[in-house]
């Protein structure tokens, strides 16, 4: 069994961003000796909705950020899942970029958004799209899956997830409050269609003109919420038993009836 904790950031615009990375960080380093994989959400720094700090705040995947995240990871001894950022790319684009990080303080690897939301305006027209699907094997929580926000409303990703063999979906969100509702429903078709573990940690606070609803959660494969936060910053723990992935599988095999024509 391995425990989880889901920082559950408030990123009102009251704050500016120098002030809220020490702030965040000395809470990741609070967590050493409480769990075996910390989880951030989206966009912290400056927060998902704040699109004009965009371009301001890009940096490369090797800044003095990353490496602060790492050296908590080490400090701390836990898996970190850094949230994401906004990545500064070599032809000079911009992505909205997941890092996870091992207790070593070594990067695992990147995931880049593959969704971006906005339509006409926002990330969907300041940010380059990732390609990639990424998942990680030996983690706490078994092979997961890398996961942010908007991706949530495309099953095919995590199906493509599921074919690797995922046992985790780890999703850093930055989701509004008038629509919580499909961020709950969403995150558990997500479990239920996968038969996985699903860790989805969200923000709270006013954030450009968007009010973040927080309710980070963490879903059973058998699609059951089994820890959730409320509206307001806190951290989230729950225990994670990896062996229910493929008790669940072994009991209800529906996987082997999909049919695509």
């Amino acid at each position: 069994m391995s425990r989880v904790a889901l920082l559950q950031i408030d990123v009102s615009d009251t704050e500016t961003p120098e002030i809220r990375v020490p702030r965040v960080l000395d809470l990741v380093a609070q967590q050493k000796g409480k769990c075996d994989l910390v989880i951030l959400p989206e966009l912290w720094k400056i927060g998902a909705f704040n699109s004009g700090a965009l371009e301001e705040y890009a940096e490369s995947t090797d800044s003095e950020s990353v490496k602060q995240l790492q050296a908590a990871a080490k400090s701390g001894n836990f898996w970190l899942h850094g949230g994401s950022f906004v990545e500064r790319l070599a032809d000079g684009g911009m992505s909205n970029t997941a890092v996870l990080i091992n207790p070593a303080g070594e990067i695992v690897d990147f995931y880049r958004k593959m969704h971006l939301y906005g339509f006409d305006h926002g990330e969907a027209i300041l940010l380059n799209r990732g390609t990639q699907i990424v998942t990680a094997k030996d983690t706490p929580v078994g092979h997961a899956g890398l996961a942010i926000c908007y991706d949530l409303r495309f099953p095919e990703l995590f199906r493509g997830m599921g074919d690797l063999g995922v046992e985790t979906i780890l999703i850093s969100s930055g989701w509004p409050t008038p629509r919580i509702n499909h961020w709950r429903v969403l995150n558990q078709a997500r479990a239920i269609e996968n038969q996985a573990w699903v860790i989805a940690c969200n923000e709270v606070g006013p954030n450009g003109d968007i009010m973040l609803g927080g309710h980070s959660m963490v879903i059973s494969p058998r699609g059951e919420i089994v820890a959730e936060a409320g509206t307001s910053q806190e951290v989230l723990y729950a225990d994670i038993e990896l062996a229910q992935v493929a008790e669940f599988r072994a009991e209800h095999p529906f996987q082997k009836d999909r049919f695509i024509r």
